[in-house]
């Protein structure tokens, strides 16, 4: 192993995690962070999957139902605003940890809701964990990622949100209708078992201990990280190649919209709003537009559901594929002018059954899953190691507000007696915006962390 000074620097750190093979470590750390996703991704989609029944059950209105499914996008957008900064402060490991713990108890605190209110209360507060964890993770995967593979290797990752969205829908086709909505808040806090184990057998970051001056602390925890990959290659390490270093400097949330940040930030704002906007005024509405506006069955309009999150898994598969010859500004901008296209055709044709609607749905699902994760890669890489968990969950307060105005809108357009075409077009023309946006992202392909920020 390489012999380096008492005292390292953060290219010294940078350097030595990015000549690392990949390895049995890296595929268990993306496990146990991917398995977290998982669930927070499953507990995300348990509102949609849960509304045809409390809609029927509760007698709910529109507005009521409406109110259900975004008081946990509420609770997703201070989420995140809390987790960027806890993140930061008291590192990644411990808020994705804490984040789960939340999640998970306010998950079985939901399957014991007696009325609309206390409903919307625990999916708040759920929310509160599953928007502090989901940016802190991707930002964690980041910084173990080598930069010539980094798009691929955190796409791979992120692949088990969606895997997360489509497992809700499977099981929610058979669970909801047997056992009932509660049973699926149920299994939604089965991740409390996770936060007992991350702390014990994920490392924290070397990259964010030293940007907090606990040197000590970083160099035990690449020496542990480069043990267990020779340890698993059975091969010497490479020599760590020189690499540029970040300015270590306290890290600040003005810093985000000064300087060339200024720009990043309000670029990575308009993506996450417009991606997760169309994404989650389609997801939300989906199983009840099935049931009410074409009359089919529970089950069937739950399977159309899970289709759709079943193509978008393969999004995020070829987008992983492709984004690290590509790059970041293209692969987005391709994928929003084919979402546009696709709810915009949807809109001509008229939404007219919902088989048709399903078919569209599911190859916008194709597009908007890969901008999606796209952007988890995207976000981390913008901003130094001292502010890269705040202008992480900056990207996710926006994208939160795209996940509370989306369905709200939609919903206002059903609830006034509008037609699913001006649903769909409204869609397509936020999407459309979104690919112009994206024209004006910068580049971040095949660059280290420190040369994107030095």
């Amino acid at each position: 192993m390489t012999n380096l000074a008492d005292k390292p620097d953060l290219g010294s750190i940078a350097a030595r995690l990015e000549r690392l093979p990949q390895s049995r470590w890296h595929v268990k750390v993306r496990f146990l962070i991917g398995a977290v996703t998982f669930f927070e991704a499953f507990d995300q989609l348990l509102a949609a999957s849960a509304l045809p029944v409390l809609i029927k059950e509760w007698h709910l209105s529109t507005a009521q139902a409406t109110f259900a499914v975004t008081s946990g996008s509420v609770g997703m957008l201070l989420g995140a605003l809390a987790a960027g900064w806890l993140g930061d402060r008291i590192g990644r490991v411990r808020t994705v940890t804490l984040g789960v713990a939340i999640t998970a108890l306010a998950s079985l605190a939901v399957a014991f809701a007696n009325g609309i209110e206390l409903f919307a209360l625990f999916r708040f507060v759920q929310g509160l964990g599953i928007g502090g964890v989901v940016p802190v993770a991707a930002t964690y995967i980041n910084e173990i990622s080598r930069a010539d593979k980094r798009g691929r290797f955190v796409l791979m990752y992120e692949m088990i949100f969606p895997a997360g969205l489509a497992s809700a829908s499977l099981v929610a086709v058979w669970v909801v209708p047997n056992l009932g909505w509660r049973a699926m808040f149920v299994i939604g806090a089965l991740p409390v078992f996770l936060a007992a184990a991350l702390p014990r057998h994920v490392t924290e970051s070397p990259r964010w201990l030293l940007s907090q001056g606990r040197v000590e602390e970083a160099e035990q925890a690449i020496a542990h990280i480069e043990t267990e990959v020779a340890a698993a290659t059975r091969q010497p390490l490479p020599e760590p190649a020189p690499g540029r270093v970040e300015d270590t400097s306290r890290g600040r949330l003005r810093e985000l919209f000064t300087g060339r940040y200024l720009r990043r930030t309000t670029v990575l704002a308009g993506l996450w709003f417009v991606a997760y906007y169309v994404n989650h005024g389609i997801s939300t509405w989906l199983p009840s537009l099935y049931t009410k506006n074409f009359g089919l069955d529970l089950t069937t309009a739950l399977v159309y559901t899970l289709i759709s999150n079943v193509t978008g898994i393969l999004g995020t598969f070829v987008a992983a594929l492709v984004i690290d010859r590509v790059g970041r500004r293209p692969a987005l901008v391709a994928a929003l002018g084919c979402t546009a296209c696709t709810l915009v055709t949807l809109a001509l044709a008229g939404a007219t059954s919902g088989s048709q609607v399903a078919i569209f749905a599911s190859c916008t699902t194709f597009f908007v899953y890969a901008i999606n994760a796209g952007l988890y890669l995207y976000s981390p890489e913008l901003y130094p190691t001292r502010n890269r968990a705040k202008g992480a969950a900056f990207g996710g307060l926006w994208n939160r507000l795209g996940v509370i105005l989306g369905p709200i809108t939609v919903g206002a357009i059903i609830g006034a007696g509008g037609s699913l075409t001006v649903v769909f077009a409204q869609l397509g023309a936020v999407a459309l915006v979104g690919a112009v946006i994206a024209l004006f992202a910068e580049e971040t392909k095949g660059k280290t962390l420190e040369e994107l920020n030095s």
